[in-house]
């Protein structure tokens, strides 16, 4: 199991595979300080080690693929964000928040839940990969003010909205990329509707909505 970083929403999960099952947590040293200790130690790490993997560095999972973890811009957990904002880093780029390349063969997958903003070398990386699961958490950018739900904005959240100039559709729009899906999609957007006009946007832009137990051949 790989950590991209240490949101709340990618390291509770590992509190209901407490039951003595062997398994191995890998991620950023960053990351890892997270689930160390605390109440992650009724993960025990006798069953269940940590193994740190630095930023480009290639690990070889065995299984007949390599996952290579990269930086890409976000923002520290929310649990350990200052009081305020404006002492808060946005888009920064280090161990926080990181990219995964999935290599398997000659095919090469790209698995990024978080991303505050695209960067030319983001996007020469993606060049020519055959499938690529990017951060879908809103529509819009203001989406969670509008609805009331947040006085927050995507941003601010450290994500991508998918629509406006910024949005990851127009960014990611000239990169060559066999399959594309978003992922990690908030309750509050639209496209989760099969039949809103959100959702018809970003298909007619070359984008697939995953859904649970979406199962993907890409081939060898």
């Amino acid at each position: 199991m790989f950590l991209p970083n240490g949101d709340v929403d990618n390291i509770a999960g590992l509190l209901n595979l407490r039951e003595m099952q062997k398994f191995t947590i890998w991620g950023s040293e960053t990351t890892l300080a997270h689930v160390r200790g605390g109440v992650f130690a009724a993960v025990d790490e006798r069953f269940v080690p940590r193994v740190p993997v630095g930023l480009n560095e290639t690990l070889d999972t065995g299984a007949g693929f390599t996952i290579t973890p990269f930086s890409v811009p976000g923002k520290i957990p929310l649990y350990l964000e200052p009081p305020e904002d404006s002492k808060l880093d946005l888009g920064v780029e280090g161990e926080t928040t990181v990219g995964l390349e999935i290599v398997g063969g000659e095919r090469r997958v790209y698995y990024v839940p978080s991303c505050a903003r695209v960067t030319p070398a983001f996007k020469a990386r993606l060049e020519g990969a055959d499938v690529l699961f990017f951060d879908g958490t809103t529509y819009e950018n203001d989406e969670m003010i509008r609805l009331g739900l947040s006085p927050k904005t995507a941003w601010r959240m450290g994500h991508m909205a998918m629509n406006g100039p910024k949005g990851s559709v127009s960014a990611l729009a000239d990169v060559k990329v066999g399959r594309r899906f978003f992922i990690h999609i908030n309750n509050s957007n639209p496209v989760l509707r099969h039949d809103s006009a959100e959702r018809a946007h970003v298909e007619s832009a070359g984008w697939q909505i995953a859904h649970d137990g979406l199962a993907l051949e890409v081939g060898a």
